[in-house]
């Protein structure tokens, strides 16, 4: 059921529980909307619709501005983004955190968690600031990214923080599209029985997505080619 939900939200992000609840009564579940809302929330499944912010984060957690208004984004890291997205397993399922590269979509880190802790999350940003430091850094609202084990690590290493505003269905669609790229090209053909076999074919997956799959947006040319070109080019203007 959980692995019919997380199809349904790639392919339509604005159903919300109610409709949710009733794709899953017409291929004969019985469930009713307060499980599907429970499921969601566990899922970390929210609908994309434009809203008002109603939520008051805890005192700890500030909610940084949302930077790249009306920016171009147009080299290697200049800007960075993170998103947190469920994975269906054959028994049970893991979240997956991945770090990208705004401007080339190279896919820069990533971390597997059974829980939404934030450690996952700030492990995955340390493994990618060893490859190079963005001047910007964008994520969600999420708690693990408003979180002082996250930002610290940002602002340890004077990196600007830019935050979505929620419902902003857009603010990071190029790692949305690598979700349901992941999902559609790998997750949903292998149904991955153990978290190791999941480990393996994600890591095979992104060496592909990265080096060898080219994007038609990037000329199709590869995330790494896009992404080393222009490192490249920024050692070369320093000199």
């Amino acid at each position: 059921m959980m692995r019919l939900m997380d199809e349904w939200h790639m392919k339509w992000p604005y159903y919300g529980s109610r409709r949710m609840t009733w794709l899953l009564q017409r291929k004969s579940y019985d469930v009713n909307r307060k499980r599907v809302q429970r499921l969601m929330r566990l899922m970390g499944l929210e609908v994309i619709y434009p809203r008002p912010r109603t939520t008051v984060p805890h005192p700890e957690h500030r909610i940084y501005p949302y930077l790249l208004r009306h920016r171009t984004i147009s080299r290697a890291n200049q800007v960075w983004c993170a998103d947190i997205t469920y994975l269906p397993m054959a028994h049970g399922f893991m979240y997956l955190v991945a770090i990208m590269d705004w401007h080339s979509r190279y896919v820069l880190a990533w971390q597997l968690s059974n829980t939404m802790e934030s450690d996952f999350c700030v492990k995955a940003l340390r493994a990618a600031l060893r490859r190079g430091r963005p001047e910007i850094f964008n994520t969600d609202q999420g708690v693990q990214f408003t979180s002082r084990a996250f930002t610290s690590v940002l602002e340890a290493s004077e990196i600007a923080i830019s935050m979505d505003g929620r419902g902003r269905a857009l603010d990071n669609v190029f790692i949305e599209r690598l979700w349901w790229s992941l999902k559609h090209e790998n997750i949903y053909l292998y149904v991955y029985e153990t978290v190791r076999d999941l480990q393996l074919g994600l890591k095979q997956y992104f060496n592909y997505y990265c080096r060898e799959r080219p994007h038609q947006a990037l000329g199709n040319r590869t995330p790494w080619e896009v992404y080393q070109k222009d490192r490249e080019k920024q050692r070369n203007l320093r000199r």
